[in-house]
């Protein structure tokens, strides 16, 4: 009798004569939550789409309770209990919750006029729900739902089919913290009922506190697995097993001097969203403003990009009263915001890279009939290709083939290619791997030797390592206003969470 609800032993698959995997092991027993960990492009995903049958794999056997199984397709995977919840569901927001639970099985009858009896279906996803510590109003649209009850709605879909495997790729990149602790008790129901996970996030801090083992993938080889216990909660010996090299500091080093003032903020609100924000932000200096979901800071960065206009206040560029009435306004006047969401806000993923990291600034290469000199950008996307280590380093190659890491570098290069005199940055290291952050962290302080740099962030660690002056915000209003070597992360992140340091 085998100890393993899942094995894969083995598996290799190569691309155009590059090797995403090569003899990967990977086991998974029952009712466990195991963590795969590695940077972008390690393998990790390669690995995860073989099992869900995205991919076929090139060697390898994969093994279920103890018996060989082959998965040609996803009907494939599903058919043996293997579900997939990926970071983005897909989902169709004007249908409710219960009927995206069940699309495309709404009825056990085949043919084009087959009646869905959907009082039946809503009893049935109202049944699987009650097996669960959530409230959820599966009558309403997934458009009217939080982001942690979208994740539900996903899992559910997974859940009402007899399922072994569960597989959460980086389910709580939009969550707040509330909200990822309604995921992880969800979790640990799972686990009791016997249900396995394979958990991938790039946030370290996760995986010690849901992972029971973890295995971590470089260069498509498996480099270790191991008990989460015993690794403890040292982050850094984690990340120095993915990244294959010691790694001392994952923040630069703060060089702070602070410049000409380039922006100032007065009494700035909008709606009910925040209310009477004011700051400056120099070139030299990193401001920083710590907010969770709902504190206004994603509305803040908005309104300064000319997004949404203010409800009251007052905004100066270089000493000069701004009205920005369209993110065109902004660029003209020197600001470029870096969203957090670079699929949906940051990039066309079916166009090149050229097309891309010109498209914010293209009277940069044009000539005076308007027209792109195609040659000049290619010259110039190369040389922003190579500054930030884009890989693969092609300006032809569509974005949708790059990691997430190299997508966000291709997101920082359309804001560099428009010579901005502030920069704001929404999130901008969310889903991206430790070595990756490291390389952004690196560009975002030289960045701030030339242009004032805005870094708007959930994650209380990157306001307190990257950052020299930083603001909290909660319910809209700033708690925190302070030098960071006179404040701890921890005092940031209360004023974030509660409104205060006590």
């Amino acid at each position: 009798m085998t100890n393993y609800r899942l094995e894969m032993k083995g598996i290799s698959k190569e691309f155009f004569g590059v090797k995403a995997l090569d003899a990967v092991d990977f086991t998974l027993k029952a009712g466990e939550v195991h963590a795969l960990l590695g940077i972008n492009g390690a393998g990790k995903s390669t690995l995860i789409k073989i099992l869900s049958g995205t991919y076929r794999k090139d060697a390898g056997t994969i093994f279920l309770d103890g018996s060989p199984i082959e998965i040609n397709s996803p009907q494939d995977a599903m058919n043996f209990g293997i579900a997939t919840v990926y970071q983005d569901p897909e989902m169709i927001p004007s249908f409710t919750g219960y009927e995206n639970i069940f699309l495309g099985f709404e009825t056990e009858k085949r043919g084009s006029f087959a009646r869905i009896d959907r009082k039946k279906l809503q009893e049935k996803a109202e049944h699987i729900l009650e097996r669960f510590p959530v409230k959820l109003d599966l009558t309403k649209p997934v458009l009217q739902l939080t982001a942690v009850e979208q994740e539900i709605i996903a899992i559910l879909r997974a859940l009402s089919r007899e399922m072994a495997v569960l597989v959460l790729d980086e389910p709580t990149s939009i969550l707040t913290e509330n909200e990822k602790q309604v995921l992880f008790r969800l979790m640990d129901v799972l686990k009791e009922q016997g249900i396995s996970i394979i958990y991938i996030s790039h946030r370290l801090e996760e995986i010690f506190e849901v992972a029971d083992r973890l295995t971590v993938i470089r260069d498509g080889k498996n480099v270790a697995t191991i008990g989460a216990k015993e690794v403890g909660s040292d982050h850094m010996a984690i990340a120095e097993l993915m990244l294959g090299e010691k790694m001392d500091h994952l923040f630069p080093v703060k060089t702070p001097s602070a410049g000409d003032e380039m922006l100032a903020v007065s009494e700035l609100s909008f709606e009910d969203r925040f209310q009477d924000v004011s700051f400056t932000a120099k070139i030299g200096q990193i401001l920083g403003i710590f907010g969770l979901v709902g504190s206004g800071v994603e509305e803040l960065a908005k309104v300064i990009f000319g997004l949404a206009p203010s409800t009251r206040g007052n905004l100066q560029i270089r000493g000069r009263n701004v009205q920005l009435g369209a993110p065109d306004d902004a660029i003209q006047n020197g600001i470029f915001l870096i969203p957090g969401d670079r699929r949906r806000e940051g990039l066309i993923d079916v166009q090149p890279m050229s097309f891309n990291i010109s498209l914010a600034s293209l009277k940069r290469v044009a000539n005076f009939l308007g027209f792109v000199q195609r040659k000049r950008e290619k010259k110039e996307v190369v040389e922003l290709i190579e500054q930030l280590a884009i890989t693969p380093a092609d300006v032809n190659l569509k974005v949708s083939y790059l990691s997430g890491g190299n997508q966000q570098k291709v997101v920082i290069s359309k804001g560099l290619f428009t010579e901005a005199q502030i920069y704001i940055f929404l999130e901008p290291t969310a889903g991206v791997d430790i070595g990756a952050k490291a390389g952004i962290y690196n560009l975002i302080r030289e960045l701030s030797k030339r242009a004032a740099v805005i870094i708007i962030s959930s994650d209380c660690e990157e306001v307190s390592g990257l950052c020299d002056h930083v603001l909290a915000m909660f319910k809209g209003r700033v708690t925190l206003d302070e030098d960071v070597d006179r404040i701890t992360p921890e005092e940031i992140l209360l004023c974030g969470v509660k409104g205060s340091k006590t």
